[in-house]
């Protein structure tokens, strides 16, 4: 791995034949790499799931410390956000994503959100996507996540639901037309820029919260369309006893969170060291307030 700002990468990072608009193709990554897009071809046959359990004793620390430097709406998802973006600017194969049988590495952090537009029964699921640099603090994240949610209040419907309404307004037959040239031009990287910076599928990470519902995280899916390689959901606090360092059992306050992981985008050693990275974060969420000492390049 490279530093971003060497002129070395910046020459490797010039778009070349095999490249798609959302991100560069891989060309030298391991023959199991290379194979395992074959031997499993579906996003749903290459998943892998884990749950953890994380503290959030200093979490709260911080999130009140934030409250108090005026950042009101401030919560875990700000933070749970910006350890994984922090994660991949020191981890980059975590940014990787499957896509015509080829291994690429995304040119942005994209991250997608489902959000309720106002929490009632009746209100509809949307979804926002927000493009994070990879040296962000967790106040650029706060500032980038309450733009686009005020973009989204200013511009009710936003784009994501005036295309889908849009698809639903045609007849099963056509819709169903629609969606498999959609996926034949995507699985050749034919789709326009326009189309995947909008997408929700085409993203670095999903994440869903469960917690604001007041109920336990699931294992969510991957979905088929687009290219999205992994699915974060957490959910709502608890307390749980624990045993502590000196062998004492006390209550702490809990968060449960589950990933779900296309296996081919990297190897478990790979990942396991990404999410020993994430937990030592999310104990330490003040690493979050100055960008990282330096950024990492995915390999060539």
């Amino acid at each position: 791995m490279s530093k971003d700002n060497s002129a070395e990468t910046k020459k490797k990072r010039r778009r070349r034949w095999g490249d798609r608009a959302e991100g560069r193709r891989l060309r030298t990554l391991s023959p199991m790499s290379r194979v395992a897009v074959y031997i499993m071809p579906n996003r749903t046959g290459a998943l892998n799931y884990i749950r953890d359990t994380i503290d959030v004793s200093e979490i709260e620390k911080y999130i009140k410390q934030k409250k108090a430097e005026g950042l009101r709406n401030f919560n875990f998802m700000h933070i749970i956000v910006g350890a994984y973006v922090r994660c991949v600017s020191q981890m980059p194969a975590l940014n990787r994503f499957i896509a015509g049988r080829e291994v690429f590495a995304r040119n942005n952090i994209e991250v997608a959100l489902t959000i309720k537009k106002e929490m009632t029964l009746e209100s509809p699921d949307t979804v926002i996507k927000i493009d994070v640099p990879a040296d962000a603090t967790s106040d650029d994240v706060y500032r980038i996540l309450s733009d686009e949610i005020e973009n989204y209040r200013n511009d009710p419907g936003g784009s994501f639901d005036k295309t889908a309404k849009i698809l639903s307004k045609m007849p099963g037959l056509v819709m169903a037309f629609a969606m498999r040239l959609i996926r034949f031009a995507d699985y050749f990287g034919w789709l326009p820029r326009k189309l995947t910076k909008l997408s929700p599928f085409h993203a670095s990470m999903f994440i869903t919260s469960m917690g604001s519902l007041g109920i336990p995280t699931i294992f969510h899916h991957l979905y088929d369309l687009g290219n999205c390689p992994v699915f974060i959901s957490f959910g709502a606090k608890e307390r749980k006893l624990q045993v502590n360092a000196e062998g004492q059992i006390e209550k702490k306050e809990t968060i449960d969170f589950t990933v779900t992981m296309d296996e081919r985008i990297c190897d478990g050693y790979y990942f396991a060291r990404a999410l020993k990275k994430m937990r030592f974060i999310l104990r330490d969420p003040w690493q979050l307030e100055s960008p990282p000492e330096e950024v990492f390049e995915d390999i060539d």
